[in-house]
C-alpha cells in the first residue's frame, strides 16, 4: 500500500528517534569510546540493522521513509529502488513494496565470477533510481553505489536513509557535488533530544555526547 498522509517532518524525526531508542539501536558510552570504520573514536554508535527484527517499528519507519521521499522528491520521481549491499537491501525491498516499484541491489564490488555484475535484479537505461541505505555518516560510501547505478545508463539523483549523522558539514556537499540529494528521517540531534526527554542515559553521558556532536573532529583529535 502506498502511504500518502503522515506526520510533519519534525514529528517523524522525533518518532524515529524514539523507536531507535526503544529497540536499543542507540549506544552512548562516554567512558570507552567506540572506534569507527575510519579508525577514529566517538561516544555514539547506531545499529539500524536491528530494525529488521521489529515488524511494527520497521513497518512504520518504512512508511515514513516512503512518504518522505515522495514529499521531497515527487510522487512519480522514480522507476526503480536500489539497496546498497548489505544493510540497504532489506530497506530497499520494503520501500519498493510500498511505492509499487521494481527493486534491485548494488554490490560493493563485482562478485568476481559469472557476469561479474555489481547490479543484481533488472535495471535498465534511462530508469530513475532511488538508492536506499540504512544510514549515512559523511556520504562518501554512497558515491560508489551511485556510480555503479549510473554505469547501467540509469540515473541516480537521490538517496534515502533512515538515519543521517547530521554532524559533518561536508556530507550534503559531497553528495550534492555528485548530483545526489539526501533524504532522511532523523539525526543524532533528534536522538539526543529524545534521549534527554526520556532520561534514557545519565546526564554526564548525554553532555559528553553533545560535546562530541557539536565538534566531532575536535573531540576526536583530543583523544587520538
Amino acid at each position: 500500500m502506498i502511504p500518502s498522509s503522515f506526520p510533519p517532518k519534525d514529528e517523524i524525526a522525533r518518532l524515529t528517534a524514539r523507536m531507535l531508542l526503544e529497540i536499543g539501536a542507540v549506544h552512548f558510552n562516554a567512558e570507552t569510546p567506540y572506534i569507527y570504520a575510519s579508525g577514529l573514536p566517538g561516544p555514539t554508535y547506531i545499529d539500524c540493522r536491528k530494525l529488521i527484527s521489529f515488524p511494527r517499528i520497521r513497518s512504520t519507519l518504512m512508511d515514513f521513509l516512503a512518504v518522505t521521499v515522495m514529499r521531497e522528491a515527487g510522487f512519480e520521481a522514480f522507476d526503480n529502488i536500489a539497496g546498497g549491499e548489505t544493510a540497504g537491501i532489506p530497506f530497499a525491498a520494503f520501500v519498493a513494496e510500498r511505492m509499487a516499484l521494481p527493486m534491485t541491489y548494488v554490490r560493493k564490488k563485482p562478485k568476481g565470477y559469472g557476469r561479474n555484475a555489481r547490479i543484481e535484479g533488472a535495471m535498465s537505461e534511462g530508469q530513475r533510481v532511488l538508492l536506499v541505505e540504512d544510514l549515512t555518516t559523511d556520504g562518501g560510501s554512497k558515491l560508489s553505489f551511485v556510480d555503479a547505478i549510473r554505469e547501467t545508463g540509469a540515473t541516480c539523483g537521490h538517496t534515502a536513509v533512515i538515519f543521517y549523522y547530521g554532524i559533518f558539514p561536508e556530507t550534503e556537499k559531497t553528495l550534492g557535488d555528485h548530483g545526489v540529494a539526501l533524504h532522511h528521517l532523523c539525526t543524532w540531534w533528534d536522538v539526543l533530544a529524545e534521549a534527554r526527554a526520556q532520561g534514557a542515559f545519565d546526564a554526564g553521558t548525554l553532555d559528553t555526547v553533545e560535546e562530541f556532536l557539536r565538534d566531532p573532529r575536535a573531540w576526536q583529535a583530543a583523544r587520538t
